[in-house]
This record gives C-alpha cells, sequence and structure tokens, in this order.
C-alpha cells in the first residue's frame, strides 16, 4: 500500500494542476488543452519540477492518448466521410502537402536529418478545426458555404493524417531500403484505413443483434472499449502508433455512437485521461533547449505553417473568390492533438531532438491562439445564411438545431 501512495499522489496533484490551469485557459476563451500543457512545462521537471513523472504516469497518459484519438474517431462518421463533396478533400489534401514539402524543406535546409525533418513535417500537416468550429457557432455561420469546407475537409484531414502517421512511424522504424519501406508502410496505412472504413462499419452492424442480447451491463460500451484497446495492439504489431488503431476502432463506431450512447461515456473517461496525456507533453518540453536561434526557426516554422494552410486550403477554392478562399484556409490554420502526439511520438522514438520538440510545441500553441480573432475578422461581414455561389457545396456535418458538437470541439475542450 505503502509503495502506490506516490503514484496516488501524482494521479491527484497532475490532474488538479491541469485542470485548474485548463479552466484559467478557458476563461481566457483559450483551448483548455493549452493549459494542460503549459501546467505541465511549469510544474514538470524542466520547470518547478514540483512533480516529476514516472513511467506509470507516462503509462497512464499513454491510454489518454489512446482515448483522445478514440473519441475524435467516434466523432467522425464514415458516411459524412463519403458524402462531404468533392471540394472538402480536395481542400485537405492540399492542406496536407504543402505545410508537409514546406516543413521539410525548411528543416533539412537548417541541417536537421531527414527523419526529423520527417516527424516535424507531419507535425505541420494536422489540422484540428475545434476551436474554428466553436468560433464560427459562435458567430452563427456554420451553414455557410466556407464553413462547411472547413468542417468536410477535417474529416479527410483526421484520416489523411493517420495515413500519414502510420507510413512516418513504420518507415523510421524499420531498416532497409527506403522506397521499398515506403511503399510498404504506405500501402500497409491505406490497407488499415479501407478495411476500418468500409469492412468495420459492417462487422458491426452484424454484430449488433448479438450486443443487444448480452446480458453485460453496457455490453455496446464494454465491446468498443475492447476493440479500441486491440487495435491499438494491432496496430502497434503492424509498425504504426497505437493510437492510429484507436482512431480506427472510433470510426467502426461511429455510426451506432448516438443509438448506444457511446460518446457521452467515452468522453466521460477521455475527461480524465487527457489531462495526463497533455500533462505529460509539457512536462518533456525543456523550456532551457529555447536560446535566440531556435525562437527565430520557432517563429518561421509557425510562420510556415499558417502560410501553407492558407495557400494549400485555399486554392481548391479559389475559384469562388478571394473571400471564400481566406475564409477556408484560415479556418484551417489551427494544429492540435494529433500533430502534438505526432511530436510526442518522434520523441519517445529519440528520432526527434529536445529542439524540435519544442518546435513543434511551439507552432502549435501559436497556430491555435492565432486563428480565432482572424476568423471573426473575416467572417464578420457574412450573412449566417448559406450563400449563392457556383461552387459545390459539401454538406453540413451536422446542424445547429442538434444537440451534438462539431467534429474535435470535444477533444480540445
Amino acid at each position: 500500500m505503502h509503495s502506490a501512495d506516490p503514484f496516488l499522489f501524482q494521479l491527484f496533484f497532475i490532474f488538479v494542476w491541469a485542470k485548474l490551469f485548463g479552466e484559467i485557459f478557458e476563461r481566457l476563451f483559450l483551448p483548455a488543452v493549452l493549459g494542460e500543457i503549459l501546467a505541465g512545462v511549469l510544474v514538470g521537471p524542466y520547470g518547478a519540477a514540483l512533480v516529476v513523472p514516472t513511467d506509470a504516469i507516462y503509462a497512464v497518459a499513454e491510454i489518454g492518448a489512446i482515448f483522445l484519438l478514440f473519441t475524435v474517431g467516434l466523432e467522425t462518421q464514415p458516411k459524412d466521410l463519403l458524402s462531404v463533396g468533392r471540394t472538402s478533400l480536395y481542400v485537405a489534401l492540399a492542406g496536407i502537402a504543402v505545410p508537409f514539402v514546406l516543413g521539410f524543406g525548411y528543416m533539412l535546409l537548417r541541417h536537421h536529418t531527414a527523419h526529423e525533418a520527417t516527424f516535424v513535417a507531419a507535425a505541420m500537416v494536422a489540422t484540428s478545426v475545434g476551436i474554428t468550429a466553436r468560433v464560427l457557432g459562435d458567430m452563427n455561420v456554420l451553414q455557410t458555404i466556407p464553413a462547411r469546407i472547413i468542417l468536410g475537409a477535417a474529416v479527410f484531414d483526421d484520416i489523411l493524417g493517420m495515413i500519414l502517421l502510420g507510413v512516418v512511424v513504420g518507415l523510421v522504424s524499420t531498416t532497409g531500403l527506403a522506397w521499398a519501406q515506403l511503399l510498404i508502410t504506405a500501402f500497409e496505412g491505406l490497407g488499415f484505413a479501407i478495411i476500418m472504413l468500409f469492412y468495420a462499419p459492417r462487422l458491426v452492424r452484424r454484430m449488433e443483434p448479438g450486443l443487444e442480447r448480452m446480458s453485460t451491463h453496457d455490453a455496446p460500451l464494454v465491446i468498443a472499449l475492447a476493440i479500441c484497446i486491440g487495435l491499438s495492439y494491432g496496430a502497434v504489431k503492424i509498425g504504426m502508433a497505437a493510437i492510429i488503431g484507436a482512431f480506427f476502432a472510433g470510426l467502426a463506431f461511429a455510426e451506432y455512437s448516438p443509438r448506444w450512447n457511446l460518446r457521452p461515456r467515452v468522453s466521460a473517461i477521455n475527461e480524465f485521461l487527457a489531462p495526463f496525456f497533455f500533462f505529460s507533453m509539457g512536462s518533456r518540453l525543456n523550456i532551457g533547449v529555447f536560446n535566440g536561434r531556435l525562437i527565430t526557426s520557432a517563429i518561421i516554422i509557425t510562420v510556415l505553417a499558417v502560410i501553407s494552410k492558407l495557400v494549400g486550403c485555399g486554392l481548391p477554392v479559389l475559384c469562388s473568390g478571394w473571400n471564400n478562399a481566406l475564409k477556408v484556409g484560415i479556418g484551417m490554420v489551427p494544429r492540435g492533438e494529433v500533430g502534438l502526439i505526432v511530436a510526442l511520438v518522434g520523441l519517445q522514438m529519440s528520432v526527434i531532438s529536445e529542439q524540435a520538440y519544442a518546435l513543434v510545441i511551439f507552432m502549435t500553441a501559436a497556430t491555435t491562439m492565432i486563428a480565432p480573432p482572424l476568423l471573426k475578422m473575416v467572417f464578420r461581414d457574412v450573412v449566417p445564411l448559406t450563400p449563392a455561389t457556383g461552387m459545390e457545396p459539401a454538406p453540413a456535418l451536422y446542424t445547429t438545431t442538434t444537440t451534438e458538437e462539431p467534429p474535435n470541439v470535444t477533444t480540445l475542450k
């Protein structure tokens, strides 16, 4: 019992500090996740050293990351992915390609290794539109064409980001011919995504009668959690990150989440575990690595992250006017939890340095705080009705009359 005391105290201490800083940031109209990361920076081993996370705490944090991505997957129904329209797909593809190329090129110019440049570039592609959706919802413009395209592109962005992470992890964790390994890991990631998108929901549909006959209390939730953990393990066994399996497990159950009331219950688990993950991320950030050269690099990376999304996501809708292109580009600027996880995976694999890790943390925080005021500026003259344009509208993923939240809002609270 005595050996458990320090562990329990660390759980208590970390949870309270993370939630306290999260509440402060919420009151400042900033994402709570940034407060939780800052708590780890300030009271962690590189700050005041009030708490030094143990291996057990880091294990809890890893489980938190798994449930975080499981929650994101539950918010992304495959049928929505297949019906959001070509425009959203083009926005997502360009919004991934341009940041990756710019980030990779800049890191190579700064004489970083190819593997380190790959991880930083992969962290730059992941958009999290939770803040965007919240701002647009407050302005009552969620039903405008630019807002619909942003939310539709976010669905594709999550899928493509997970595939890219799987390819990157598989590539750097093995040896051999680079191009051959790249093709193998790419096919593995793509095959995993296709199976989970098209066949896993059918399997869940066949399981439905049996689940409803089970005597186990909350049988659908129990099975969903078991499959989440099982796929996380399976993803690791084939050379990808555990969170990829968790994300696609969420996709498999997303269609049945409202019927089985999965999302609020999984979100409750996530509310407890996610703060440990974000706190641990902050605790790994060595603020002593920041010097004049690194701060300059961090600012440049942030500028590239903003410009790449403006250009990459804006070009596919440029035919509808500069104004719409600017709205979509700014809406896709915020980075979020997926980018942070990419950087953490690279740090845990000893592929990226503390300096590169600090670059990603800085870039994520900066883009998340830059986006809300810019969104309010470009959407201030928008009438909250769908504008009559010739651009192909992507179907709305939700309506303002429902009680469900838009994608990724839950994970950023």
